[in-house]
């Protein structure tokens, strides 16, 4: 059996950006390995190999740094253990409020002019628990990264809180009998329990930011009533076949991708595609697996499973966007590495500086702690991947599915959205645009060119007769019908005989346009399709004309209107014929058109316009594969073939035009929550550090700075949850 070329492994014992850098630097060296991308806000390894690895290797490499490592988990049963270590945190944060209180009451009452201490032995019973049983962990984390020869938050933690506590128990040791020696139990058991908070919210706030993933996850049943030879069996999904049939119940799950056999219904497709409104299915519809089954019994006949359905390649696409890294992570990487080698150097000068210019050792020394304490790394490591979590995550709540970090990164610059026509701004599917008629009513023309194509599957065909179910038509029968090969249709309709066809017809049969010339020219520079009604009499004549034509989607012109605003330039590029490209580019206000073009030029004019922009190229066919990859941004829409998503960056889960500012807008928001949280967690550290080196903070006030920061970032990273795109409402 192959083996799979990359592996998600579950991390443990992170607590910080030096963490997450130390494990992708251990499983780095592992030979076989290609790439590591370790996320500290999901707790994950994500590793791509060249050559057959034992994941045990792997894993290995993970315990050897310091850390604890498995095999991949379901993201249900990952959020079930993050759940339980939840609250496990907060049971220890309890106890260790509960113990650090009363030190702090004296802290509290002392503003108010009272003066009163526990006694040392007391202070002494209620702050050891905090420091060696619930503070275990920091020493425990300390101790494992002193081993692998770097360091980490943890350490940071537990030299600077077991310097207070040390000190604390010195100075009751000199202190003489029956005098109260000046101790910091206080600050120690403080700044542990505000860790601990800190730890408490950021891990709940962490959770909030896999919901998108949790909630896809939630989407797949586990069971399915199969029907073999008229028979209901329920059985687990995992016992199913292609081509099995289920029977789904009004209100059920769909639970796999398939066709639709018998029965009619509407389908709740908002969690996979985003689509707000019900969606019609009847036989010969398709209906995707995680969707909710309407009001009708549906058979289904089963078209994909595991891996390949649809729900599964969607959660593998938002789970590959938020392992993957953005680019300006490599900055955070890079500060991480000398991060707590230096904030230690800073601590010791501090301590010396302090000693040498006369002040008492204990001063030196709670300063020392200070620069300890608030210089924590963890604010650097959830700042790039909690906005990337969150970000990808509400995006894919709406169908906007984004790849990587990368393709994130770069779409929030973008400033020129190349079009394709066919399936992206129009329908793709022929309309009558227009019909005239020279002696009777529309109507009349319309009933006998739709008499004459009943049956038929000819698109254009198939357009007159979806305009006459529209305008409630009974059509008649057609006597001695036959196909005209290269010219049209014709038959006989009450006795007249008809033929319906293109410009052949009416040469062959020796007529003119006449009335209707000047009409056709005029439709023809629109890049309509044409098609005559004639009657085959003794004396032949034209009865009518229509014209077919591609409908604007709806959403379009809203689109392209949406972009303009946002100072973004759009561009058609079709292999259509220019007359109906310039139509479709009026009637949307694009004035940079490029017709009859082939998909090796498509590339050619979009590689041409990147000397001047930031190029989207949004497409949905194979012809469109080729400019999807040589743009900046690839965006394929919804219901467009296998090869242009795989050539894309970002897929629309459904053909909505609105979709495309909506994904470059959420990666413009999410690129502005990267650079507000790397400002905050550096300007924390710029300006804490000094403070606390220059005795301005001492050590509980620099705890609960450090718990402040963490918490912020990731807070701040949470509001893109409240994000919509402008035809959901007004964006958050």
């Amino acid at each position: 059996m192959t083996r799979p070329t990359t592996f998600d492994l579950p991390i443990t014992g992170m607590t910080c950006a030096s963490c997450a850098g130390r494990v992708e630097r251990a499983l780095r060296k592992v030979p076989g390995v290609s790439s590591v991308s370790v996320n500290l806000a999901n707790e994950r390894a994500h590793v791509e190999v060249s050559e057959p690895i034992n994941p045990n290797t792997l894993i290995a490499a993970v315990d050897k740094a310091g850390y604890g490592a498995s095999l991949q988990q379901d993201t249900i049963q990952q959020a079930a253990n993050q759940q339980q270590r939840h609250l496990a945190e907060r049971r220890a944060l309890l106890a260790a409020v509960a113990l650090a209180l009363p030190l702090v009451v004296p802290m509290l009452l002392s503003p108010l002019g009272i003066h009163w201490m526990l006694p040392t032995w007391v202070q002494f019973l209620l702050a050891t628990p905090v420091q060696f049983i619930l503070g275990a962990r920091f020493y425990v984390a300390a101790w494992k990264a002193v081993r692998a020869g770097a360091g980490n938050m943890d350490l940071l933690v537990a030299l600077g809180t077991s310097a207070g506590y040390g000190l604390s128990i010195y100075q009751w040791a000199i202190a003489p009998s029956g005098t109260m020696p000046h101790l910091y139990f206080e600050a120690s058991a403080v700044v542990i329990t505000l860790v601990l908070l800190g730890k408490y919210l950021e891990s709940g706030a962490k959770r909030q930011t896999a919901s998108a993933i949790r909630a896809l996850e939630a989407l797949r049943p586990e069971r399915a009533i199969k029907v073999v030879d008229g028979q209901e069996q329920d059985v687990a999904i995992s016992t199913l076949a292609l081509n099995d049939r289920v029977l789904v119940k009004p209100g059920e799950r769909f639970p796999v991708d398939g066709e639709v056999i018998e029965g009619q219904s509407h389908a709740d497709e908002a969690l996979i595609s985003g689509e707000s409104l019900p969606v019609s299915k009847q036989p010969g519809d398709r209906v995707t697996g995680g969707a909710i089954n309407g009001e009708g019994r549906l058979l289904i006949e089963t078209r994909a499973l595991g891996a390949e359905t649809v729900l599964a390649r969607i959660i593998r696409l938002v789970e590959d966007a938020q392992a993957a890294k953005a680019p300006i992570q490599r900055l955070v990487d890079k500060v991480s590495q000398v991060f707590v080698p230096v904030v230690l150097i800073i601590a010791v000068i501090t301590l010396s500086g302090w000693w040498l210019a006369g002040a008492p050792l204990e001063t030196a020394l709670i300063n020392a702690v200070a620069v300890l304490v608030i210089a924590c790394p963890c604010a650097l490591g959830l700042a790039t991947p909690t906005a990337i979590m969150a970000g990808t995550g509400v995006a894919a709540r709406y169908g906007i599915l984004i790849k990587n970090a990368e393709a994130l990164e770069r779409a929030h610059a973008v400033t020129a959205v190349v079009f394709d026509k066919t399936g992206t701004l129009t329908s793709g599917t022929p309309r009558i645009v227009h019909l005239i008629a020279v002696d009777e009513d529309e109507t009349a023309l319309l009933h006998k060119a739709g008499a004459l194509q009943r049956g038929s599957e000819h698109p254009l065909a198939k357009a007159v007769l979806d305009e006459c179910k529209a305008r409630g038509l009974v059509l008649a029968n057609v006597q001695h019908s036959h196909a005209l090969a290269g010219r049209g249709i014709a038959g006989t309709l009450n006795g007249q005989p008809l033929a319906l066809g293109n410009s052949r017809l009416l040469e062959e049969n020796g007529l003119r346009p006449g009335a209707l010339a000047e009409t056709a020219q005029a439709w023809e520079a629109e890049g309509r399709t044409l098609s005559w009604l004639i009657e085959c009499s003794a004396e032949p004549k034209v009865l009518g004309l229509y014209a077919f034509g591609d409908t604007l989607k709806p959403g379009a012109l809203q689109a392209v209107e949406q972009l303009t605003a946002r100072r973004i330039s759009s561009h058609l590029l079709t292999g259509d014929n220019q007359g109906s490209a310039r139509a479709v580019a009026d009637a949307l206000g694009i004035a940079d058109v490029h017709a009859q073009v082939l998909p090796a030029e498509k590339a050619a004019a979009v590689i041409a316009l990147k000397q001047t922009h930031v190029v989207a190229m949004v497409g949905d066919g194979i012809n469109d594969a080729p400019a999807l990859a040589a743009a900046d941004i690839g965006i394929a829409m919804g219901g467009g073939t296998d090869v242009a998503m795989h050539a894309s960056d970002i897929t629309l889960m459904r053909g909505d035009p609105r979709l495309i500012p909506a994904a470059l807008d959420i990666s413009r928001r999410t690129y502005a929550k990267i650079r507000q949280n790397l400002f905050w967690a550096f300007v924390y550290n710029l300006i804490g550090i000094p403070l606390a080196a220059f005795g301005v903070l001492n050590p509980v006030l620099a705890g609960a700075a450090m718990a402040l920061s963490s918490v912020s970032v990731v807070s701040n990273a949470l509001l893109l949850k409240t994000w919509k795109p402008d035809d959901q409402g007004d964006a958050q």
